[in-house]
């Protein structure tokens, strides 16, 4: 099952009635990352009068956010929300506020904030972070472009390649390809490519165009 969440840290910022808003979005893996991105933002901003945050993580499912300081439901909530409904995971945004002296209201509130985090979501590098199999592929060179031809068909990433006494591939592969890939690779070359399965784990298709 594949999740999206972005590949480094961004800020974005707007003025509305002479308030500040800035908003940071970061990629964090547990609790732990995201505690720590949160205070270094605070002690970035000490002078701001709020820094709000929400975030997301898949381990243990976690989900958190705080107002600090705003009315209630005016502020965490709607940070949280923008980042569900654009399905992002293992990530934490917090907006900093710096008050201008006119008041927002609850509605006001609702939209500055949201619209932080937006901005600071499109600013980011969103990942769609799939389940795939790095595979080393090794075989003569006659038989490069027999395999290179039918990569592209299996929506492969290729990781490494070395041309030395015979050709080595490293690519990744989504999950759910890895065995009819082996199985084309393993006909085209009439049994002669080695191929070798370095293991399970989740990386960046969004540049994958599929087909």
């Amino acid at each position: 099952m594949n999740y999206f969440t972005v590949s480094e840290p961004v800020r974005a910022s707007f003025t509305e009635k002479r308030s500040e808003f800035i908003g940071y979005i970061a990629p964090v893996r547990n609790n732990e990352d995201a505690v720590n991105f949160i205070n270094s933002i605070k002690s970035e901003h000490r002078k701001a009068k709020h820094n709000v945050y929400a975030y997301i993580i898949r381990e243990n499912n976690i989900s958190r956010y705080s107002d600090d300081g705003e009315p209630q439901g005016t502020a965490g909530v709607p940070v949280l929300d923008v980042l569900q409904k654009r399905g992002l995971t293992d990530i934490c945004a917090v907006v900093t506020r710096y008050f201008g002296g006119i008041l927002l209201g609850g509605g006001g509130l609702v939209r500055a904030y949201s619209h932080a985090a937006s901005l600071a979501c499109d600013a980011a590098h969103i990942m769609d972070m799939r389940l795939c199999h790095r595979i080393k592929i090794s075989a003569e060179y006659t038989m490069y472009g027999k395999i290179s031809y039918v990569l592209p068909d299996y929506d492969t990433i290729t990781v490494s390649s070395d041309f030395g006494q015979s050709v080595s591939l490293e690519i990744l592969v989504l999950s759910e390809k890895i065995y009819p890939l082996i199985k084309e690779i393993t006909e085209i070359t009439n049994g002669t490519a080695d191929i070798q399965d370095l293991g399970e784990l989740y990386e960046d298709f969004s540049a994958v165009k599929r087909r």
